[in-house]
């Protein structure tokens, strides 16, 4: 049996990544907020920032591995708050990956495909980054320091959707919530992704680990569409009406962060050094849509102390 510490354990891919890994191996799960309640894996809470991780988790519970999932990941707050979301998602990062080099235990770091300035579109590992907004431009740094500090480190550049503690911090989550209680919400037209589904991105990690991979790795869904197309998508899976989704350009939005158009990227190179193929964006929808009925996203909201 393996020994996982994921940081980040109340966040979307957090939890879910956790559950994933605590039906086979042992896990620790370290978290900064939202308190939670009769999990199958041990929490404890603590501020990456300031507490000290080496001697409080890796000493303590000497793990196999680390999977650092905490960051600061709302783009507003990190354009009003650059000195936090650097220190979060920049700093850390590079002193954990350290930690885990000297003590000879796996990092893997979480980073985000917001790192382009989507421009082009359909980037590979090799193409050359260009961040737009603050929360973009700490995890590229972020990024940066990881390799700086650890070069067997894996950094997985992501972008994913699926049921979280609140049942508001994914896309998928925001479309499925509005299209129940029939408002009538927007949708860009304009903005091209490769929405990967939690649980595939869970099971991916596990198998990079496994094959002991390192260096950045594009970890998203093989296909790509529009946010509008993706709200579509999930409306037709449920059975929901998709006219009251407003097809609309980022640009009339009125959001502070600048956001990046085409964050299409080639998945080719983990697709190779995995021998598999990466799931589609839609077969995530399907199964977005089982867990669902199956009471999956209820049983997550079930574990905050809050619900």
């Amino acid at each position: 049996m393996s020994r996982f510490v994921v940081t980040g354990a109340s966040g979307l891919l957090g939890l879910n990544l956790s559950l994933k890994i605590s039906a086979n191996d042992e896990v620790l799960g370290i978290a900064n907020t939202n308190p939670l309640i009769g999990l199958p894996f041990e929490i404890q809470v603590m501020d990456l920032v300031s507490d000290n991780f080496e001697k409080d988790v890796l000493e303590t519970f000497n793990p196999d591995a680390v999977i650092h999932c905490a960051a600061i990941a709302n783009l507003e707050e990190c354009e009003k708050n650059p000195e936090l979301a650097n220190q979060t998602n920049a700093v850390v990062p590079g002193e954990i990956a350290y930690q885990c080099k000297k003590r000879d235990v796996k990092f893997v770091h979480i980073s985000t495909d917001a790192v382009f300035d989507g421009k082009s579109g359909n980037y590979s590992e090799l193409d050359r980054p260009n961040p737009l907004s603050v929360y973009a431009k700490t995890k590229r740094v972020g990024e940066e320091n990881v390799q700086n500090q650890n070069p067997d480190a894996i950094i997985a550049r992501v972008n994913f959707f699926g049921w979280s503690l609140s049942g508001t911090r994914s896309l998928g989550e925001f479309f499925v919530k509005n299209l129940l209680s029939r408002n009538p919400i927007n949708g860009f037209i304009d903005v091209h992704f490769c929405p990967l589904y939690v649980s595939h991105l869970s099971e991916l990690l596990l198998k990079m680990i496994h094959a002991d991979l390192s260096g950045i790795y594009h970890v998203v869904s093989s296909d790509h569409m529009t946010k509008y197309e993706f709200g579509c998508a999930i409306a037709d899976q449920f059975g929901l009406d998709q006219t009251l989704i407003y097809p609309i350009s980022v640009s009339k939005s009125n959001l502070l962060a600048e956001r990046s158009l085409n964050l299409t990227l080639s998945t080719k190179k983990l697709s190779t050094d995995l021998n598999l193929s990466v799931p589609t964006a839609l077969t995530g929808i399907e199964q977005f849509y089982v867990d669902y009925h199956c009471g999956y996203a209820q049983k997550i909201r079930n574990y905050s102390i809050e619900n």
